[in-house]
């Protein structure tokens, strides 16, 4: 079938591993991505791909604002509890706090934006959340964790 293929073939690319973030009525959500990039820099927008089935979805698809959190290398953990089905993701093992407008940031990420949202398009089975970002905090230079060949893995 084409899709296995696809899926295969883009194996073979290494994707950065983003965590998305953002406040709903009953709590924060968050999910794991690893397809996320710049969409434009004139004007300055990101794009997130998010899975229409995805937990933190019903949240995302209404939210005004939301976070993206890029990941370094020792964070392979953090990435697989936000990217598992029912977890925890924000229990007492999440360092992580609310901003001013309620958005949930990971402190020990080594870049956060927080993002307006633009757009949402559906394409198929995923989202392409567009958000444009309106604070940017990066820490240390940390190599990033990115995902290749279904696994967790840096760049060096």
């Amino acid at each position: 079938m084409i899709a296995d293929q696809l899926r295969d073939a883009l194996r073979h690319q290494p994707q950065a591993v983003a965590i998305i973030t953002a406040a709903g009525a009953d709590g924060p959500v968050g999910v794991t991505v690893s397809s996320f990039g710049s969409a434009s820099m004139r004007p300055p927008l990101v794009v997130a791909w998010i899975g229409a089935t995805a937990s933190a979805w019903p949240v995302l698809s209404t939210v005004p604002l939301f976070a993206v959190h890029l990941l370094g290398t020792g964070q392979r953990e953090l990435a697989d509890l936000f990217a598992r089905r029912g977890a925890d993701r924000f229990g007492p093992g999440t360092a992580w706090k609310l901003d001013d407008d309620g958005v949930p940031h990971l402190l020990d990420a080594p870049v956060r934006m927080r993002c307006r949202t633009e757009q949402r398009v559906v394409v198929g089975d995923h989202v392409a959340l567009v958000g444009a970002p309106v604070e940017i905090q990066a820490a240390e230079e940390m190599p990033p964790l990115v995902r290749h060949q279904g696994r967790w893995t840096s760049v060096a």
